[in-house]
């Protein structure tokens, strides 16, 4: 996975400690009731399309073009769905992360979804009811999308 040079930045400084950072997650849903998803390279897991918030960008904006960069999809915002602090996380190599997520519904606008990048090994559309072993967050953020609620979750407001 390519690590923003800012994060490369501050590596230097802090070693492999813990850095807080922003995350921004797309569930692209399409018209089939099918969910867009990529198996990463670094875990082999499948998963949402996701990224790093870089200093300056704004989330939604960042959101879309880590989509496209990710699966050469082009797709447009429908609402944020969940804000959420994830548990904390190390990398392989002993960096130590946790996100601050910001979980988005996205609607795709064109484009075939591919491999647009060396992040992943693979990207495919999946039938809501035939998902791929998925982590209980990015389980949780489908569900969430799929929600008619308006209103994104927080912590403090039920699910």
């Amino acid at each position: 996975m390519t690590t923003p040079k800012f994060i490369l930045d501050l590596r230097e400084k802090v070693g492999h400690d813990l850095l807080w950072l922003t995350g921004i997650t797309g569930v692209v849903l399409d018209d089939a009731d099918r969910v867009l998803l990529v198996r990463r390279a670094d875990t082999g897991r499948w998963s949402l399309p996701a990224g790093i918030l870089e200093p300056g960008e704004q989330p939604a904006i960042a959101l879309l073009r880590e989509i496209q960069e990710e699966t050469a999809v082009e797709a447009e915002i429908v609402r944020l769905v969940s804000i959420d602090t994830l548990p904390p996380g190390a990398y392989p190599n002993g960096d130590q992360v946790q996100f601050l997520d910001l979980c988005f519904s996205c609607r795709p606008l064109r484009g075939e979804a591919r491999v647009n990048d060396d992040e992943n090994l693979e990207v495919a559309w999946f039938p809501l009811d035939d998902l791929p072993d998925l982590s209980e967050v990015r389980l949780a953020s489908i569900a969430h999308a799929l929600k008619p609620d308006t209103q994104p979750l927080y912590t403090g407001r039920p699910a």
